[in-house]
């Protein structure tokens, strides 16, 4: 691919995600030293290599999946944001948040009224969390408490009623047994043939302290369940780029969808497309998602759903940004609830 067909291949992007109609050769003149017949030859040759497509035989060509894959790849430069534009975008976010929950959806909103698409938010990906620490503490007659910890921070608590009182050797066996064989343990790795392991390990107890073990399992099942949330459907449903069924299929069931689009993508900012996931519903479509973080670990990730006909080089320098200030806040954030209590215990 040499330059020339670089550069009419970019600007042949560029001007569709602009007008969303087919770019003829003169268009193309614009951007390209060139004449009309030679960028005609060039765009001949960029369809036989799959990067355009011609949609009519009279009309321009129109990127593919391949084109578009290429342009976001290496092609693509952003423009950076302006310090009014850097305003505005905090303007948006706010100053100051009651939880991390209300940051990362005032951000989410901001972005989809920014950018005319649908935001996702998820928690951080599950299957690169262990368990820390699981621990089960009797609060009244019958009634006890599993306290699980997790390595990505993640704290669930769970009141249970078990059908007899369990004395301090059981609970002391019980206690120990988790931490031995659960500590350190991924979540993702807690499967049915291990769980079945685990219960016949213990031997003499395990009629009495099952229940309590199905319970743990139980809490790792919710906790692997990725928590997402799609903002903005209106703004799917109004793009004449998709499919109003699809997209209605698709908000039916967003969270299992969006999640197998996401699960990978905790790294770096990532630009996917529908043709590289198997069972997406919404054809045509792109997602650009990019993580944020809370004391240098993963805590999330905030993300765009759109059409492939997206303003990449617009709108993520505006994803970045609110990345960026989420993690930031969420770190001061952090650093000031520790200073609050070291002040209380001193």
């Amino acid at each position: 691919m040499d330059d020339r067909k670089l550069k009419i291949l970019t600007a042949v992007v560029d001007e569709y995600i602009v007008t969303g109609e087919p770019v003829g050769s003169k268009a193309i003149m614009k951007h390209v030293k060139a004449s009309s017949a030679t960028i005609r030859n060039e765009m001949a040759e960029l369809e036989k290599q799959g990067y355009l497509e011609q949609p009519h035989t009279s009309a321009g060509r129109v990127p593919t999946y391949n084109g578009y894959r290429l342009y976001v790849d290496r092609l693509v430069q952003s423009d950076p944001l302006s310090a009014d534009e850097k305003k505005e975008l905090d303007d948006m976010l706010g100053s100051s948040f009651i939880s991390e929950d209300d940051l990362v959806e005032s951000a989410s909103l901001a972005l989809s009224q920014l950018t005319k698409c649908a935001t996702v938010v998820a928690d951080s990906t599950p299957k690169f969390s262990m368990i820390s620490k699981v621990e089960v503490v009797p609060t009244g007659k019958r009634m006890y408490v599993i306290l699980m910890v997790t390595s990505s921070g993640t704290i669930r608590n769970k009141a249970f009623r078990l059908e007899f009182d369990l004395d301090n050797e059981q609970l002391e066996f019980f206690n120990n047994f988790v931490k031995e064989n659960l500590d350190g343990l991924p979540l993702s790795e807690l499967s049915d043939e291990y769980v079945d392991k685990m219960v016949a390990a213990m031997g003499a107890y395990m009629m009495t302290l099952s229940p309590i073990f199905s319970e743990v399992i139980k809490m790792t099942k919710e906790m692997r369940s990725q928590d997402v949330k799609v903002k903005g459907h209106k703004n799917l449903l109004t793009c004449k780029d998709f499919n109003q069924n699809e997209i209605i299929s698709f908000l039916d069931d967003d969270k299992q969808q969006i999640s197998q689009f996401i699960d990978e993508t905790f790294s770096d900012l990532h630009v996917m497309f529908s043709d590289e996931k198997d069972g997406f519903v919404i054809h045509n479509s792109s997602v650009i998602t990019a993580p944020y973080k809370k004391n240098g670990k993963n805590a999330g990730s905030l993300g765009l759903i759109g059409p492939m006909r997206l303003d990449y080089k617009k709108f993520i320098p505006y994803l970045e940004y609110f990345t960026d200030r989420i993690t930031q806040m969420l770190t001061e954030h952090s650093a000031d609830e520790q200073t609050d209590i070291s002040e209380d215990n001193e």
